[in-house]
């Protein structure tokens, strides 16, 4: 069942996309290099990333805390996690794939970014969405059928979508919450997101998003219909002591975790390697020092789920 997990989380890769490299791999010490510094990256995202957010995570469905900046606080981990953990794990099976000669498929261009929902899914998991969108939409017809088929084409690779991630009610409502969002985008609020300041497209995606999360971690219905109700403060305190103590004290993270989820950082990085600036020396030591913190974070730690291998 591991196996089987590892091998449907990500990114897939087809037969075709490795063939060529089967019959003769290239192994060179740039693409090993290359290779050992993704799996760093991606090793740092999960063990620095992701498994701190997931703290939070447990912290808020452990206590019986429902204000309204906790359930805030819980959907900004998770959003974090998620990301952190998948676009983590992607990374170390593009780094091995490069060590032993691969070149896997890009899973991750920051989503977090996209101005609209269409663009997010664009960003997200892109080989999955290019998987359901060769051998599903596609064979239905995709969009040269006539409107209504072309609407009932979305609906049912979203629906899948959601079964893909499992056989719960709650996947199957965040396969057909995401198809309902892109035919609503694509049909009526498309122009107007066109004409929207780019700051309030991000807004409505990250909301959009958020709300998605609310139904996929759900044990129920009524437990992500409960969270997305404390979203907008029914029934619940604004804030409280507890959920306050904890603000303070991921607020680091947080922050650090918004920051790596956008570009910010690589394009940095590529300005400084282009102009050869004295400091690229120091990225094999910031390689090193992430690998061993993670290393040791791994070794020390008992919380070091992969939550895409449950889906």
């Amino acid at each position: 069942m591991w196996l089987r997990s590892q091998l449907i989380a990500g990114p897939i890769v087809r037969c075709s996309d490795v063939a060529k490299a089967l019959a003769g791999r290239e192994h060179t010490w740039s693409r090993f290099a290359q290779g050992a510094r993704r799996f760093a990256i991606g090793l740092g995202k999960k063990m620095l990333l992701a498994n701190v957010f997931g703290q939070l995570v447990e912290v808020y469905k452990a206590s019986g805390d429902q204000s309204v900046l906790f359930v805030w606080l819980y959907l900004f981990a998770f959003t974090l996690q998620i990301y952190f953990d998948f676009s983590g794990y992607s990374d170390m099976a593009i780094g091995l794939g490069h060590i032993f000669g691969f070149k896997f498929p890009e899973n991750f261009n920051y989503p977090y970014i996209a101005d609209s929902v269409t663009n997010f899914w664009r960003r997200w998991h892109m080989t999955l969405s290019g998987w359901f969108r060769d051998y599903v939409y596609i064979p239905l017809g995709g969009n040269r059928v006539k409107p209504l088929r072309h609407v009932a084409n979305i609906l049912v690779v979203w629906m899948l979508t959601g079964f893909w991630h499992g056989a719960d009610w709650n996947f199957i409502l965040w396969g057909g919450y995401f198809g309902l969002v892109l035919l609503v985008e694509k049909f009526f609020l498309g122009r107007l997101l066109e004409k929207a300041p780019r700051a309030l497209r991000h807004v409505y995606v990250m909301l959009v998003v958020f709300i998605s999360w609310a139904f996929f971690d759900a044990a129920s219905f009524e437990a992500a219909f409960g969270v997305i109700g404390r979203m907008f403060g029914a029934g619940a305190v604004f804030a409280s002591s507890e959920a306050l103590y904890y603000l303070r004290s991921y607020a680091v993270p947080i922050l650090v975790g918004i920051v790596g989820a956008t570009p910010l950082l690589k394009g940095v990085g590529e300005r400084i390697g282009a102009r050869k600036h004295p400091a690229t020396i120091l990225e094999p030591l910031f390689m090193a020092v992430i690998l061993v913190a993670a290393t040791a974070n791994m070794v020390d730690g008992s919380f070091n789920p992969f939550i895409y291998f449950r889906f």
